[in-house]
């Protein structure tokens, strides 16, 4: 989940609840998140972003949790064109 607000200035939160799992699945989760973003970073466009882990996070493959970032993205229409 991506929660996404234009500003002038760029912030980045990343955010995993216990429901994710003990300390180190939340630790993974978080860090999975940061990798997705740093790969699209150059096409965002600058605001407020908040990305949610859900379980579902840790049982998915690289190229489904990468497609679903990217749409998410989109959907928010957050990337550049």
């Amino acid at each position: 989940m991506i929660f996404y607000n234009s500003k002038a200035t760029t912030q980045i939160g990343f955010v995993a609840s216990k429901k994710i799992g003990n300390a180190v699945a939340r630790n993974r989760a978080k860090r999975i998140l940061r990798a997705h973003f740093i790969e699209v970073s150059p096409h965002l466009k600058e605001g407020s972003f908040i990305f949610v882990a859900k379980k579902e996070l840790l049982e998915c493959s690289y190229t489904q949790r990468k497609k679903q970032f990217e749409n998410a993205l989109k959907k928010l229409q957050a990337l550049q064109n």
